[in-house]
């Protein structure tokens, strides 16, 4: 079963911040709040984790994973942004979007689409995933939750957090509770190789992005 953490959202306390960020360190997968949905989550670096992610998500070795980092020349680390990306990112960061760029040899294959050698990274305004990124001093995964129904997976949209939390209680190491619920939206995902960069997916915060497209 996961080790629940309560952690106060305006305040949180560095005590549980130092023990999931060490758990992280040593290989833990964590489900998590973001500023749009819960997320399934470890450290960049930890290939271990980041294949027990997949595991979790049932994605195939095909589909990137998106991973947090904590600002804009953060970014510059793990991808490749063109001028024109940059002044469009500076105005939407941090926020609730998902950017495809150029992949870095930062960024683990195990993450990046094989094909177009790209990857998704976000830089969240939650003040938790921000406290998070700045202790591990890594980027961390970001895989949106899911539960399981008849049918297969349904996302966590809309979905109750006492129904996530049960359903993955035993398939990840931690689980970290700020009393929010998830968001009835997922991220607004921006492609920045194309130009313009072109609108993958409109969610939390596209209207702001069309004012500067």
């Amino acid at each position: 079963m996961a080790t629940i953490y309560e952690i106060h959202p305006q305040t949180p306390q560095i005590r549980k911040i130092d023990e999931i960020v060490a758990a992280l360190k040593d290989g833990a997968v964590m489900l998590y709040p973001t500023d749009t949905v819960y997320a399934i989550g470890c450290d960049l670096k930890s290939k271990t984790a980041v294949d027990r992610v997949r595991q979790i998500k049932r994605m195939s070795n095909d589909k990137p994973l998106t991973f947090l980092c904590q600002s804009l020349s953060n970014i510059s680390e793990y991808a490749v942004v063109s001028d024109a990306a940059y002044r469009l990112m500076k105005h939407l960061i941090p926020g609730t979007y998902t950017f495809i760029l150029p992949a870095t040899k930062l960024v683990p294959k195990i993450v990046q689409d094989p094909k177009r050698k790209t990857t998704g990274i976000r830089v969240p305004k939650h003040s938790l995933c921000q406290i998070l990124l700045e202790n591990l001093g890594n980027p961390i995964i970001s895989a949106s939750a899911h539960v399981r129904d008849d049918d297969g997976y349904q996302p966590t949209l809309g979905i109750e957090k006492a129904r996530l939390f049960d359903h993955l209680d035993k398939l990840v190491d931690i689980i970290i509770d700020n009393g929010s619920e998830s968001s009835m939206e997922g991220s607004t995902i921006l492609d920045m190789t194309n130009d313009p960069p072109e609108v993958l997916r409109e969610g939390l915060g596209y209207a702001e992005v069309v004012s500067w497209l």
